[in-house]
């Protein structure tokens, strides 16, 4: 098998040596060797890639392999030496519209409680089961499974995204502002916005001027400089990033590329849902370098006009309970950050990239447009431009 995993960075065009995957077997006989796939993971990214920017190469790669081998676990009939962690998935429950409508919802408080309690009581793992902290099944508390409002706890979603809270550190990859693909009518949508200048060094000729003053000097040339006209509109830009957003990527990345390259002054930070006490500039690193909103609300005049970018999806307690955040405890709600974000950008715009025909079926959605005061658009070319048209009055 590490013989295949080897290969198939090589493959992926990661400078993997044969020195570096020697180390790697070398670290797997010694007695601390991982014995969950997360621990393999991050130990063969710290021996055998070398270079940061990889990571995100790297973890593509491994997901891949990582669901390569799964399937032919599932075509092999003898699992006696596969790690349980590979299997996992086998315990997942396949649950009918009846069964998901059976499972009770705790309600915020009640949940909190409950979870409290289960990590007091339980001794011992669980799979497939409705009740301990597990596997698969229909437990409030897991991961693998399904509940309409659980906490998923140390390991991937099924798919269903119903977590009200998550236990585990996730690593999200920054948007490209590089991308050209398809950013051209984003740009055109985006030039709505701008209000011409000319401050700065003078360094372009003023043909109109030096023909003027010429003609006042009888011929005797008189060259006029002048400053180069750009965009004086700022721009601070709130993206969020990772998990349902992940199903936007390519439409983010084009906008965030179209933005970079229409305004001269562009500032953007991320956050997760819902902008919190803390955003940051590197994803890779938002876990030791958070910047504190207030401050950034201290850092930019009103003169900035702000836009969020985010599909305003996730629990209803994200936005308006203390502690409602899926990855930390919060003091104050999100709503009570969005709303000093606005007190302080009078003019700003939440563009959405969920198709607005889903927008009903969101409490969360219908809850960041009420905050927003309906200044909510979709991330169309028309929704765009709608958005554009707003923030230039």
């Amino acid at each position: 098998m590490f013989i295949d995993f080897f290969y198939h960075l090589r493959a992926h065009q990661l400078p993997v040596s044969l020195s570096e995957y020697l180390t790697l077997l070398d670290a797997l006989r010694q007695p601390v060797m991982p014995t969950r796939v997360e621990d393999f993971y991050r130990l063969a990214r710290l021996i055998l890639i070398k270079d940061e920017s990889l990571y995100d190469k790297y973890d593509r790669a491994f997901a891949q392999f990582y669901e390569q081998h799964q399937m032919k676990l599932e075509a092999d009939p003898d699992a006696s030496q596969i790690p349980l962690d590979w299997l996992i998935k086998n315990f997942e429950r396949h649950l009918s519209a009846e069964d998901r409508a059976a499972i009770q919802k705790h309600g915020w408080d009640k949940l909190m409680e409950l979870f409290k309690e289960r990590l007091a009581e339980q001794t011992e793992r669980h799979a497939g089961g409705n009740k301990w902290i597990g596997t698969g099944g229909s437990s409030p508390f897991g991961h693998g499974g399904y509940h309409p409002e659980g906490i998923r706890v140390g390991g991937p979603s099924a798919g269903h995204r119903t977590a009200v809270k998550v236990w585990e550190q996730r690593e999200f990859k920054d948007y490209d502002d590089q991308q050209e693909l398809g950013t051209r009518n984003f740009k055109m949508a985006l030039r709505r916005l701008r209000r011409f200048a000319r401050d700065g060094q003078q360094n372009e000729l003023d043909l109109e001027n030096t023909i003027r003053q010429t003609a006042h000097n009888a011929g005797l040339l008189d060259i006029q400089m002048r400053a180069e006209r750009h965009n004086a509109v700022k721009v601070l830009m709130l993206l969020d990033v990772g998990g349902s957003m992940d199903d936007h990527i390519a439409l983010v990345q084009e906008l965030f590329s179209a933005a970079r390259s229409e305004f001269k002054h562009l500032h953007a930070y991320y956050f997760h849902n819902c902008p919190y006490e803390g955003l940051w500039t590197q994803n890779h690193r938002r876990h030791q370098e958070r910047i504190p909103t207030m401050d950034i609300l201290h850092r930019y005049g009103d003169d900035w006009t702000l836009i969020f970018v985010g599909d305003a999806t996730m629990s209803p307690y994200e936005i308006m309970m203390p502690g409602g955040s899926v990855e930390h405890y919060n003091d104050e709600s999100g709503a009570v950050w969005i709303q000093r974000l606005l007190d302080q950008w009078p003019h700003a715009a939440w563009l959405n990239p969920e198709p607005q025909r889903y927008w009903s079926y969101h409490q969360s959605i219908l809850t960041i447009q009420k905050l927003m005061g309906g200044r909510m658009y979709d991330l169309s070319l028309q929704g765009l431009e709608s958005a554009m048209q707003n923030l230039a009055r």
